[in-house]
């Protein structure tokens, strides 16, 4: 598995991570399989290369955590451990003291004595403000709490008025091969030293070719939500074009149209690394092997041309 360093001063990491939100997501994410199925998914990550996790607050109230705790047990110096805290109502709050609370929570959830990474999950709209924010998440480096600090779904602005607070170590922001609209920030992260995670990389599930036009999503699944509607509703007919476009590629390249998502993904400007969440081993293992794929100049410009329709479609 290749490694990249998170930024001009975070950690070396493998390029593709296992994102917990599925995991520990509930019905989110449609029938849950037995839970030592989920527990073996994490931790298959210890025997395919993958070196860090990530996991949140709001996933499951807090059951995601749980179980990544469990599935790392004594294992935990092998493995970096990322979480988030979110605005409230869903989260805890982004208020000073609620931040720490948050962050103790999260700790005592997963186990640990100190999170790798703490990321703000989604920029806060109750008006706190951002500085007093990242002022609470600066703290929380300093007193040992928390090794790096990151913010989730940010724009360029919030950003940069972290930036004139403390470096902000990463962006985790949604990308794929059908959904490129912030290319141009991830670009610029890169060039500012800021480490991009990008989540959703196959794109839901769109991206592994087991979605078709006759599926359907139990209701409470995030993939129902109008939310989605771009990748699952109003956009489906155009991205499962795309999609039998890539698999053609994928074959003739020798691997799955899942790891040709995530090859293409950490060979795009600024991406540090891809999160890519399971609840199957299996899967995961498939996975973590497209953190080896090398793609050519010829196949990451025919790929580029196919995916420039999720733009003009």
């Amino acid at each position: 598995m290749r490694r990249r360093r998170l930024g001009s001063k975070g950690p070396e990491i493998s390029v593709v991570g296992f994102g917990a939100w599925e995991a520990g997501g509930g019905s989110e994410w449609g029938e849950e399989p037995p839970e030592e199925q989920t527990l073996g998914a994490i931790g298959a990550i210890f025997d395919d290369g993958i070196d860090w996790i990530d996991t949140a607050e709001v996933y499951g109230d807090g059951r995601s955590e749980e179980l990544v705790a469990r599935a790392v047990g004594d294992r935990r110096d092998e493995v970096l451990i990322f979480s988030k805290v979110a605005p409230s109502p869903n989260g805890s709050g982004f208020k000073p003291e609620q931040v720490r609370s948050a962050c103790e929570g999260s700790l005592k959830r997963l186990g640990t004595d100190r999170l790798d990474l703490y990321q703000l999950h989604w920029p806060d709209g109750t008006g706190v403000p951002l500085e007093d924010t990242w002022g609470a998440m600066a703290s929380l480096v300093d007193d040992g709490l928390v090794r790096f600090i990151g913010v989730s779904n940010f724009d360029r602005r919030l950003i940069e008025r972290c930036e004139a607070i403390r470096h902000v170590d990463s962006l985790q922001q949604e990308f794929s091969m059908l959904q490129r609209q912030d290319a141009d920030l991830i670009r610029w992260c890169g060039e500012q030293g800021i480490g991009v995670l990008s989540y959703g990389p196959l794109a839901f599930g769109l991206l592994t070719g087991a979605i078709t036009s006759e599926t359907t999503f139990r209701e409470g699944e995030f993939r129902a939500d109008e939310e989605s509607d771009a990748l699952f509703g109003s956009g489906l007919e155009r991205n499962l074009a795309i999609v039998e476009d890539l698999r053609a590629i994928a074959g003739r390249v020798g691997i799955t149209l899942a790891q040709l998502a995530l090859a293409w993904n950490v060979h795009q400007p600024g991406v540090t690394a891809a999160i890519a969440g399971s609840r199957n081993p299996e899967h995961v293992r498939s996975n973590a092997a497209a953190g080896d794929v090398e793609l050519d100049e010829a196949t990451r410009s025919e790929l580029d041309a196919i995916v420039s329709r999720t733009a003009s479609g």
